[in-house]
């Protein structure tokens, strides 16, 4: 697809991004060296009507991002002047259904929402059979899409039919059905569109290379009509320039250039600065993830791992997910805070506290969601092993570290089995843990290989304005703005051969602690389903 080139308004030097996630928007001023020159993070609520269920309203999202203009505005008194395009990310797998103005006709549920849950079992499953999907459905996923919609139902296809058999009137009355992203480009610029990255998360995309689109098979199979489905650009497309309703409300150039922008994983993807084909870099924010990019599409049903089109040129993105990374440490900060206490405001504080590494420590596996990657069990369940008198509240930050970092070692070693993978570059670290020293050394001596940490907390923020680069002639595509990137805060951490060896040790405990942890977590998960859960 070709990029309609912005405007002519003199020399811009600015980037307007914006990165929404499940809690709020960080919103960030991006120069043309991918310097971040400043950031203001604003929150919105989360509602939780109905166990299971997850729900945000689109205006909130506007809203919070109205308000964190308005304050960059301040810090950067000539931003209206000098600001170039605007740049979204945001959270993945939503349902925005709008009617054909863009108007939202119920509330968004976002990807933490499970209600449909039970729905997936009629959308996946169905004679003949395997593992809970429908074997020529199944087939059909895999050719067409690279993969199919897990069964927690936490993906869009079981939403948007969950939506059609619960909510009829809604379901007839939408024009569109959108992600996060899509419905702000929308706010922002008048225009429905995705990428490549949210349509293919739906799985109703075809991946192959050449057929990228939407599906008529795939969307046959859900039973969701195709015309519900937006248009898919790159994401360095410019689709619009902000409207006279948007421009008023930020204070912003009426026709200011919107890109299409790109999901938040794409964005941490290039925001991490490993682009080429092979290098791989690590994500550990709440869950944590092993990504690269690939030449070609890849897929491990084996290891519950696949390639997604990126808004890159189609270019696969390889993400390999684990459930819990810092999640672990907020829920070992509320256990240690006691009754009434409260969460750690600041994670690398907390971190920073751990006790001395020993051989004597507990092993800590971390699996208090279940687990995706490198197996794919909702069922497993996190373990303590080997606690004794004398082992302090520093000792269980220490383990957690550790158990942390060996479970993403074991990502990385089925990851890094993948044809073409590089190992010789140093490995990013972006996420907000990735903000701890402690733990960035642990994850280079566990793994062996240099860590490198730039901006890990708004590393989206720098990926998505990459995608404007383009349309303001900074470079040829974003992975060309990357590689040009100033990266003059880069800190290295390098393994230590005695931790390494530590490391070893601890690893070799951690596989063999897994191999009878696994079916301990499903025969219990068993007698819960017996008895029921909950207290007695």
């Amino acid at each position: 697809m070709e990029n309609r080139r912005a405007p002519d308004r003199g020399a811009p030097t600015y980037v307007l991004t914006a990165d929404f996630g499940t809690g709020g928007v960080k919103v960030g001023v991006v120069d043309r060296s991918s310097t971040l020159v400043a950031v203001t993070v604003e929150n919105y609520p989360l509602s939780r009507p109905a166990p299971m269920y997850a729900e945000q309203r689109p205006g909130d999202w506007w809203s919070a991002f109205v308000r964190a203009v308005a304050d960059l505005r301040v810090r950067v008194p000539d931003l209206a002047e000098r600001i170039g395009a605007i740049a979204f990310s945001a959270q993945m797998c939503g349902v925005v259904c709008v009617d054909a103005a863009g108007h939202p006709l119920r509330p968004a549920i976002i990807w933490l929402d499970k209600r449909a849950a039970d729905i997936t079992r009629s959308v996946v499953g169905g004679f003949p059979e395997a593992f809970g999907y429908n074997i020529p459905k199944a087939i059909a996923w895999l050719a067409i899409a690279n993969g199919g919609p897990p069964r927690n139902g936490m993906d869009p296809p079981s939403k948007m039919v969950w939506v059609r058999e619960h909510e009829p009137e809604i379901w007839a009355a939408t024009a569109k059905i959108l992600d996060v992203r899509d419905w702000l480009v929308h706010r922002a610029a008048g225009r429905f569109v995705t990428t490549a990255d949210s349509a293919n998360l739906t799985w109703l995309m075809d991946t192959r290379q050449g057929r990228e689109g939407w599906s008529e098979r795939l969307c046959r199979m859900i039973g969701v009509p195709r015309d519900l489905m937006p248009e898919i650009v790159d994401g360095s497309d410019v689709v619009g320039g902000l409207t006279a309703q948007a421009a008023a409300e930020l204070d912003l150039p009426l026709g200011l250039p919107v890109v299409a922008g790109c999901g938040d994983v794409t964005a941490t993807a290039l925001g991490s600065g490993a682009v080429e084909y092979g290098e791989l870099h690590v994500c550990a924010g709440t869950s944590s993830w092993v990504g690269g990019f690939f030449p070609d599409r890849r897929v491990s049903a084996r290891h519950s791992y696949a390639t997604v089109a990126s808004p890159v040129g189609f270019r696969p993105l390889l993400i390999a997910t684990q459930e819990t990374c810092g999640g672990a440490f907020h829920w070992l900060s509320e256990v240690l805070a006691g009754l009434g206490g409260h969460l750690e405001d600041d994670i690398g504080d907390f971190i920073a506290s751990a006790a001395k590494r020993d051989l004597d420590d507990p092993l800590f596996l971390p699996w208090l969601a279940g687990e995706r990657c490198p197996i794919d069990d909702h069922r497993l369940r996190g373990t303590l092993l080997g606690l004794r008198f004398g082992h302090t509240r520093e000792t269980l930050i220490r383990a957690v570290i550790d158990g942390t970092v060996l479970n993403l070692r074991w990502a990385l070693e089925v990851v890094g089995r993948e044809r073409g993978v590089r190992e010789e570059p140093p490995l990013p670290l972006v996420g907000g843990v990735g903000q701890s020293p402690e733990f960035a050394q642990a994850l280079a001596d566990a793994t062996g290989r240099t860590v490198v940490v730039v901006t890990p907390r708004f590393a989206g923020l720098v990926g998505a304005a990459a995608f404007a680069a383009p349309a303001l002639g900074w470079a040829k595509d974003p992975l060309a703005a990357i590689r040009a990137a100033v990266r003059t805060d880069a800190r290295e951490y390098r393994p230590d051969p005695r931790e390494k060896r530590f490391f070893d040790l601890r690893f070799a405990e951690f596989t063999s602690a897994r191999r009878w942890v696994l079916p301990w977590s499903r025969r219990r998960h068993a007698g819960i389903g017996e008895f029921g859960g909950g207290g007695r």
